[in-house]
């Protein structure tokens, strides 16, 4: 981030980067130039040439930007409809970005804003309490037979991806013991290590069934792994202990009939998907409900960068308005040298209370016009109106070689006001680099 941050165009910056996205999200001078300056980062930073991932790259300015980071932070962007994950991810990276200090103005409060509207959602929608993965509908149903997985066995037959992915839940959720049971023994050690797990072979089939409280089978083999019959005999050996179990394989592993058994649960991956697909449907009408919010948050979110454009332009009238009352003080002193000290604080307090509350109502005026459809037009005649064009220039010198010092590290960079960012006019702008981003299978 901060070699993002010394980037000649970047004023603030914010990289989030998760198992399966890489996105960058910068505040920019002038986003015409992002196109360059932003590959060529990337290109630096991890070596390799920009041809090799330029295709990868996608980019979205102002108000798409904005849009895209709010969708990331409600899980609305993920592979995973509505998890919630990547919201702790967005949150952490923009504690670390604060931490590093490459963000300012813009992103400290649209960030923030990001990370409560998230929140909001998944509490007020409950989007992520319906399971859409196969693996995660396994163990959610389990829970409805066991109510919790404390110091419950866990007894794998076959090694393959998705009884790892089932298992991992499982032993997350609290599974006390994990068995795994493979024809090739080597590659039961290999899966039993990562969660510290017991690798067993085939031919204990029977006897780990008896200690087991969930199977999950994904074997390549040709016929049932778990015939009626055999698991007929273990459970007389059980007593009464229900079983649960995930037949994930396909061919199935086991045999149908066994779900006609007293105290066994047992589910293959067709009612596995069936759940999964009602779910997901159910996400995609919640997911709804979460766009028209986060339409909300856009509107909110423009109305506040609509009024950064205020602060400058009441500060230059401020300052306008307090030189004049100097000026008129200084000549009433030289017209009238009579008066004692008591006499000029009596007229310099009422003067200047005649100043401030000239100045009151078009203060709140403007700030109200900004905050309207063409809140840069009324701005922009405000200044006129109160010729407050030199002065805000003059604000803006003062302010660039205040920025200038202390971006002592970065010669010739753009110098801004802490957190605002201007375009070549001089006028507020808003920009990510787009929030320019590129996407990491």
């Amino acid at each position: 981030m901060a070699k993002l941050n010394s980037t000649k165009i970047v004023l603030e910056s914010v990289i989030v980067a998760t198992c399966n996205r890489t996105e960058l999200y910068v505040v920019v001078d002038r986003a015409h130039l992002c196109g360059h300056y932003i590959p060529a980062y990337l290109e630096e930073w991890f070596g390799i040439p920009r041809e090799q991932f330029a295709k990868h790259l996608y980019t979205y300015e102002d108000e798409r930007a904005v849009e895209h980071l709010f969708r990331v932070a409600c899980g609305l962007d993920s592979m995973v409809l509505g998890e919630t994950q990547i919201l702790g991810q967005v949150r952490d990276a923009f504690l670390l970005a604060q931490q590093e200090k490459t963000t300012g103005t813009f992103f400290n409060n649209l960030f923030k804003q990001a990370v409560t509207l998230a929140k909001k959602a998944h509490s007020e929608t409950g989007i992520n309490e319906n399971p859409v993965s196969v693996s995660y509908a396994a163990v959610e149903l389990g829970k409805r037979i066991f109510g919790s997985y404390e110091g419950k066995t866990v007894a794998i037959l076959g090694a393959g991806k998705m009884s790892e992915l089932t298992v991992k839940h499982l032993y997350a959720s609290g599974a006390g013991k994990v068995l795994v049971l493979n024809r090739t023994y080597e590659k039961a050690v290999e899966l039993a290590a990562k969660f510290n797990g017991i690798p067993c072979r085939m031919e204990e089939l029977q006897r780990r069934l008896v200690e087991a409280d969930i199977v999950i089978s994904s074997t390549g083999a040709a016929d049932y792994v778990v015939t009626k019959a055999q698991l007929a005999a273990v459970l007389q050996k059980r007593k009464s202990r229900p079983l649960f179990m995930m037949d994930i394989a396909v061919p199935r592993d086991l045999d149908p009939a066994i779900g006609e058994l007293s105290n066994v649960f047992l589910y293959d991956i067709d009612d596995l998907e069936a759940i999964v697909d009602n779910h997901l449907a159910e996400r995609k009408q919640t997911a709804a409900k979460i766009e028209s919010m986060i339409g909300s948050e856009m509107i909110a979110f423009a109305q506040w960068k609509k009024t950064l454009g205020v602060s400058p332009v009441i500060q230059a009238l401020q300052t306008k308005a307090e030189l004049i009352h100097r000026e008129t003080m200084e000549s009433l002193v030289k017209k009238l040298p009579g008066l004692d000290e008591h006499e000029l604080k009596v007229i310099r307090k009422l003067t200047k209370s005649i100043v401030n509350q000239m100045m009151r109502d078009p203060i709140v005026r403007i700030k109200e016009m900004a905050a309207e459809r063409r809140g840069d037009e009324a701005l922009d005649t405000f200044t006129k109106i109160f010729a407050l064009e030199e002065l805000l220039a003059q604000q803006e010198a003062a302010e660039a070689a205040t920025a200038a010092a202390e971006r002592g590290d970065r010669p010739g960079a753009p110098a801004i006001k802490p957190g605002a960012a201007a375009t070549e006019d001089g006028a507020p702008a808003f920009g990510f680099a787009p929030a320019q981003a590129f996407s990491q299978s």
